[in-house]
């Protein structure tokens, strides 16, 4: 689902893309023994090759990490979601970034908190662009966000991007912080 999701952006994302899975911290990694952003990363490659043979998407799981153990988002009002994960994140290597168009891969999308923090720790390293997939999307009863799309959201830390699978989410949109 998640392939199928991003094989939607053929001729509009770049060709050639870093892929990027949202990172646990090291305890919760121990926690759980597997990363599922990472999980859902490759199964998505695996099936992209195939399907789009054109693309040059290179797995890239240690280029972002999480620098410190942030609470679980459950249950937080959107606002406690973005300071939980501010500042959570740092690219390990900035020249393996630098000038790159970026592909995030994350499991739910619920406010964008999370990609937001991620892909501000990429661009701030220097990447050209950052695309964000994930494979749910939350949905509030009383969406604000109706009808937006992450394209030309730069002022609020992303460049050229936008949601594989869904263009009615859009962190530009959201009000500024």
């Amino acid at each position: 689902m998640l392939a199928g999701a991003i094989a939607q952006l053929a001729g509009e994302a770049p060709a050639e893309m870093l892929v990027v899975p949202v990172p646990l911290h090291r305890m919760r990694h121990a926690e759980r023994g597997f990363n599922q952003a990472r999980a859902l990363a490759e199964q998505a490659l695996r099936f992209l090759r195939k399907s789009h043979p054109e693309w040059k998407l290179r797995l890239a799981p240690s280029t972002l990490m999480r620098l410190r153990a942030t609470s679980s988002q459950a249950g937080l009002t959107q606002r406690e979601r973005r300071l939980n994960v501010r500042g959570a994140f740092t690219v390990s290597e900035p020249a393996a970034v630098d000038g790159k168009h970026v592909l995030l891969i994350d499991d739910i999308l619920t406010t964008g908190a999370t990609a937001r923090a991620a892909a501000r720790a990429l661009t701030r390293a220097g990447a050209e662009s950052v695309w964000v997939a994930t494979l749910a999307r939350a949905r509030r009863v009383n969406e604000f966000y109706r009808g937006a799309d992450f394209r030309d959201a730069g002022a609020n830390g992303f460049s050229g991007n936008r949601q594989a699978g869904s263009t009615d989410y859009s962190l530009h949109d959201q009000p500024s912080f």
